[in-house]
């Protein structure tokens, strides 16, 4: 299949890009989970591994952790910052009762007043251990799920089930022990404690942390073979082409997904991403099928219409990187959080950049919070530079999400969100045609007028004409009965539309596009 001309998408960048997104909900820097998997596969090769055991390995590597996610509100509820409790939880055996204990206490209310933390302890007493529990079960429920949409066979999805398993049987849901857990898992649990101790002080850090845990969390037999390769296995894990490297690792022949199959994998990764809040369920789903029957009727191509409908689904793949404690916060943001929460565009084109067939996809996902003005994140894109799906997108979001139920407010009504979005058109935020094209198959009723260039409206039709033609803003309020503020307002939306800066460009614009006639 192609997402642009040529390109095609194997199931193996589906799946590594999502775990771009697992290492930011995990408090690690992106590629973690592929540095983890590069290990897990040398180790499987020195233990002479066929080629259909390393398949088992290479996915489960990339997928162990992907359901981390999923109790993200329940996980921000009881410890705070859930993506920094799961980044420090790699840092403690969990097997060791003292240990484990203190950390769990260390991390409840985090970051919250003293009296909360009080509060959320004695809680935690009644209630925490079963809700930890949950969060176990439901990790591996979401994850087989997810693995079972990207059609991987009940050899991967029965490892990742033992993802939390450990040798000394104390792990979760603490049914295998020993040789029983699968290999596969035995592999990735090591690889993925050691990778996070050889970033932070080398090879000597991640022998020492093996050596720890032989026995308890590890297979000793895998830590010693650990132990005895670890320069080999780590060498040339810090350079810039571990995409590549996991990409040309998949040890069977490459599986390049049809149409079809790229479709259901993409709903499938956007239905797991919006699972990240109770908030946002349906989120994504909703905002693709939108600006997909919205990109119909404005008549665009079919092969942009699906590419508008691909971006949909993926926009908030970089949601995954910001905590919950933000998302799923009742009152306002602070200005720390708002940055956090201006990142998650950009982190999802950075996701979806590393493969040549998802990247045009993430280019205009990347659009969805910018707006004609410039006033939009994380770029600050003022219209002229924003493409007509991004536009699309943009107004899409905004529709869909105005008429979810948010933590800081209620759901607004189709119609209020409708008045809204037009709005939004009167400000120079979103574009005349894509607004029009949104709320027509958002059912709305909606006038036919002149298709005028660049998105202007009448009005500003009406302005422009008396720009070009010299009038000062108190001429052209005078002319058209308004206030010279307002004027001034028309103008400056549109030099944005236009993506011009002065009389003499808005002139040219004007004449090319024949603005100047009579209506």
């Amino acid at each position: 299949m192609s997402t642009a001309a040529g390109t095609k998408v194997r199931l193996a960048e589906l799946v590594a890009t999502l775990s771009l997104g697992t290492d930011l909900g995990m408090a690690q820097p992106m590629e973690h989970v592929l540095r983890q998997s590069l290990i897990a596969l040398r180790l499987a090769e020195r233990l002479g591994l066929d080629e259909s055991e390393r398949v088992v390995v290479y996915y489960v590597g990339l997928l162990a952790w992907v359901g981390c996610h999923v109790d993200a509100y329940e996980q921000a509820k009881w410890f705070g910052d859930d993506t920094v409790f799961k980044g420090d939880s790699r840092k403690v055996d969990m097997g060791r009762p003292l240990a484990a204990g203190s950390f769990v206490v260390g991390h409840l209310g985090s970051s919250r007043p003293l009296v909360h933390r009080a509060r959320t302890g004695l809680a935690f007493l009644g209630d925490g251990r079963r809700a930890v529990r949950d969060m176990v079960e439901n990790h591996w429920v979401a994850t087989n799920e997810l693995a079972a949409r990207l059609a991987l066979g009940d050899d991967v999805r029965d490892s990742l089930y033992q993802t939390f398993e450990r040798w000394d049987g104390k792990g979760a849901p603490a049914e295998a022990r020993g040789a029983q857990i699968h290999l596969a898992a035995r592999l990735v649990n090591l690889a993925d404690v050691v990778e996070v101790f050889h970033r932070a002080g080398g090879i000597e850090a991640a022998v020492a942390v093996a050596r720890e845990r032989s026995g308890t969390q590890f297979d000793p037999g895998l830590v010693t073979l650990f132990c005895a390769e670890a320069p080999a296995l780590f060498s040339a894990l810090d350079a810039a082409t571990n995409w590549d490297a996991v990409i040309a690792a998949e040890p069977a022949l490459a599986v390049v997904l049809t149409e079809e199959q790229l479709d259901a994998s993409l709903e499938a990764i956007g239905d797991f991403v919006d699972i990240k809040s109770p908030w946002t369920i349906g989120h994504s789903r909703g905002v693709a099928e939108l600006a997909a029957q919205a990109a119909r009727g404005l008549g665009l191509s079919a092969a942009d219409i699906v590419l508008v409908r691909r971006a949909g689904l993926l926009h908030d793949l970089g949601r995954l990187g910001v905590s919950n404690a933000i998302w799923d916060k009742r009152g306002p943001l602070t200005t720390p959080e708002l940055e956090r929460v201006r990142l998650h565009p950009y982190l999802t084109e950075r996701m979806l950049a590393s493969s040549a067939g998802l990247a045009p996809l993430g280019a205009i996902a990347l659009q969805h919070h910018e707006r004609l003005d410039g006033s939009g994140y994380p770029r600050g894109l003022t219209g002229s530079a924003m493409t007509v799906p991004g536009k699309l997108l943009a107004a899409a979001d905004a529709y869909r999400a105005m008429t979810e139920a948010r933590p800081h407010r209620p759901a607004l009504t189709a119609d209020r969100a409708a008045a809204e979005l037009r709005d939004g058109v009167s400000r120079s935020l979103f574009d005349a045609d894509c607004v029009d094209a949104v709320l027509r198959a958002g059912g709305h009723a909606v006038k036919r007028r002149r298709n005028l260039p660049a998105g202007l409206t009448p009005r500003e039709v009406e302005v422009l004409r008396l720009l070009v033609r010299g009038l000062s803003y108190k001429e052209i309020a005078q002319e058209l009965v308004i206030s010279r503020k307002t004027a001034g307002a028309h103008v400056g939306h549109i030099y944005v539309k236009l993506g011009v800066s002065n009389r003499a460009r808005a002139s040219l614009y004007a004449m090319k596009h024949g603005l100047m006639g009579s209506e």
